[in-house]
């Protein structure tokens, strides 16, 4: 999503819109076994038994009834179990068994699951060469969509019955998912949109050889660290780093701007994560300034201008007052002492 602004105007450009990202489920073991065809040739029922009782366990959301999502996720396995894990198992339904075969775990989030980051579901791999010990558990993360829970469920299950990444159906035990969580708090409406207030900054080289343009982008960058006159977090720092793929933000000056061509001034974009699928990001994971053809005097008032764009600001009013309607002169003066 970039902005640009320029001497004269302030243009909003949409564009770079971020997809919702691709969650990922996972299992907790590596398994190379792969089918040739769409079926499963017969296997032995590492269960023992051909009906497995399920109880569910919601600790994500207690106003919120999974049973019927976890019903149609066992009616799927109890259909197709046969034709893809290569024996066929029954479950039955009951959400406070006191000793289930099975346990269905709604969480807030997966602390560990293989080395997968952030992983919407995960499940152990049953196989009749590991047997079972009982109860078998399998974790969901419980801010999902109906339907994206529904995909998460199968595909866990999947497992538990011995199925891996690679194996049929493909549609259901693929590794990775377009997944979509509840509707979420947008960044624009959040005091802080990054998952933290600490951020690392890289200047272009030829910016940081540039003492007058540098003690600019100090005096932006220690504003916000400041707390921007109370319209950011108290808690707020920056640190610079020499690698650009290290750093969250990135100040850049270049001839021409990526916004609009022809113009100088300066643009900003920001990129995160859309897991509600609603076309606005609620995370932001980076932010780009860049900077063109601008007095050096000028060059702190339009990277603080875009800092703030990075905290979500939208309106006039959301910047702090330096930067409302600000003349030609007010640009050019030493706008972060002003109280």
């Amino acid at each position: 999503m970039w902005r640009a602004l320029f001497v004269a105007a302030l243009l909003v450009f949409a564009g770079c819109a971020t997809e919702p990202p691709g969650a990922t489920t996972t299992d907790r073991t590596d398994d190379p076994r792969a089918l040739t065809t769409d079926g499963a040739t017969d296997r032995p029922n590492p269960w023992g038994t051909e009906e497995l009782t399920v109880a569910i366990n919601n600790t994500a959301n207690e106003s919120r009834n999974f049973g019927p999502l976890v019903r149609e996720s066992l009616d799927f396995w109890a259909n197709n179990s046969t034709r893809y894990a290569g024996y066929e198992v029954g479950f039955e339904l009951d959400s406070n068994a006191s000793e289930p075969d099975l346990v269905i775990e709604f969480v807030e989030s997966i602390e560990s699951c293989a080395n997968v980051t952030n992983p919407a579901g995960c499940a152990p791999y049953v196989t009749a060469d590991g047997g079972v010990s009982r109860p078998v558990t399998v974790e969901v993360v419980g801010s999902y969509t109906n339907e994206s829970t529904r995909v998460i469920l199968k595909h866990e299950l999947g497992h538990v019955l011995g199925l891996n990444h690679s194996m049929e159906p493909q549609s259901v035990m693929a590794p990775t998912s377009q997944l979509e969580t509840l509707p979420r708090t947008n960044a624009t409406e959040r005091r802080l949109p990054w998952n933290d207030s600490n951020f690392s900054v890289y200047l272009d080289a030829d910016t940081a050889d540039r003492s007058e343009v540098r003690d600019q982008i100090d005096h932006a960058i220690d504003y916000y660290a400041g707390g921007a006159n109370g319209t950011v977090p108290e808690n707020v720092s920056y640190e610079f780093v020499e690698n650009r793929s290290d750093a969250e933000v990135v100040i850049e000056f270049d001839d021409d701007l990526p916004c609009r061509t022809g113009d100088s001034g300066s643009c900003g974009q920001v990129h995160g994560v859309d897991p509600d699928a609603d076309g606005a990001l609620e995370r932001y994971d980076s932010l780009r300034v860049t900077v063109s053809d601008i007095d050096a005097e000028a060059v702190g008032w339009h990277v603080g201008y875009w800092l703030g764009y990075g905290f979500g600001f939208e309106d006039e009013s959301d910047w702090p007052e330096p930067f409302r309607d600000a003349s030609y002169d007010d640009r050019r003066s030493e706008w972060w002492s002003d109280d």
